[in-house]
């Protein structure tokens, strides 16, 4: 039986429309094992695809490619794209007829899926997970609604209509971002509940879709004091004790982007980075630095490529590949 090739951990990005000779060359460092596209990334549907196929040709094993495309104001590719929704007004739809909502939900993943395969891209970072507690403005209207049940069934339709188009789904951002105030993006929430109010209001939509078999999973950059006082992106208790052991989830763990204030709290990109591999991250975001990304892959020159997380990683590839 042959031995399963070896991904990177390091999922990266790219400044432009295509690649440069710097893109190149650092895309075909062996830590390397993905890129995540943003709206720098995209002018048209041909110059997109000719991207995505020269990313796709780099390196073997390729790259994983992924891109934040939820719907609503996370919606990072727009005109050629059908327009989605906000998915706080689907979970609102939800009120007046449950099986119109199910099917919008279902619809919504679908099209995501299908439009997003058709450029050789393999991963939405959806669904968003997150209760809105109604006080946290970065998760808000991303999220299907106020309480576990409705983002239960809903995620479970957007996901079935991703499945049917061929693409894996991530559930973010674990444990739950949406009862702080404060942005990841700029400084590091701080949630003071219990572990046992954590695990009853933010953890039913994650375990229900590990039960379901969800393929991956995007941590938070929240510090939950009661728990642990590293957030829960660098925290091997939230990855290993609780998500692994307690939950049962066997896909893949993706850090949020390091480059973030939520993780920069802890240290240079360095200590960030070690400190996710620590806690057991499958693939680690790093961002809109292109400096500390060829820093950090100098820095990682002790780090290999982990056999079990590139099983795990190489069944987020597109289907369609796969038959």
């Amino acid at each position: 039986m042959n031995k399963p090739a070896l991904i990177g951990p390091l999922m990266l990005d790219v400044g432009g429309l295509e690649l440069t000779a710097e893109d190149r060359e650092v895309l075909a460092h062996p830590l390397v094992g993905g890129v995540i596209l943003f709206t720098r990334n995209y002018r048209d549907a041909g110059q997109l695809k000719a991207l995505c196929d020269e990313l796709l040709a780099l390196k073997t094993p390729r790259l994983l490619l992924a891109v934040d495309h939820e719907g609503g104001r996370i919606q990072r590719f727009r005109v050629g794209f059908s327009r989605l929704p906000a998915m706080r007004s689907i979970g609102e739809r939800l009120l007046e007829s449950a099986p119109a909502a199910e099917a919008e939900a279902e619809q919504v993943g679908e099209t995501i899926g299908r439009e997003l395969s058709a450029f050789g891209i393999d991963l939405p970072f959806a669904p968003v997970l997150d209760i809105d507690h109604g006080v946290s403005g970065v998760i808000g209207d991303r999220a299907f609604g106020s309480d576990a049940q409705t983002v239960i069934h809903l995620s479970r339709a957007f996901r079935r209509g991703l499945k049917r188009a061929g693409l894996a789904s991530t559930g973010k951002h674990y444990p739950g971002h949406g009862a702080v105030t404060a942005d990841s993006h700029h400084e590091l929430p701080v949630d003071r509940r219990s572990m046992a109010e954590i695990a009853r209001c933010e953890l039913p939509p994650f375990a229900a879709l590990i039960a379901d078999g969800l393929e991956s999973i995007m941590t938070a950059h929240v510090r939950y004091t009661a728990v642990d006082d590293r957030p829960a992106s660098l925290s091997a208790h939230w990855v290993k004790d609780i998500l692994r052991k307690r939950l049962g989830f066997q896909g893949v763990v993706f850090t949020d982007d390091l480059s973030m204030g939520g993780a920069a709290a802890v240290g240079s990109m360095e200590d960030r980075a070690r400190l996710a591999l620590a806690a057991g991250s499958d693939m680690l975001l790093v961002c809109n630095d292109r400096p500390a990304s060829v820093t950090l892959l100098d820095a990682l020159r002790d780090v290999r490529p982990r056999l079990t997380a590139s099983v795990r990683l190489q069944a987020l590839y597109r289907r369609q590949e796969l038959s």
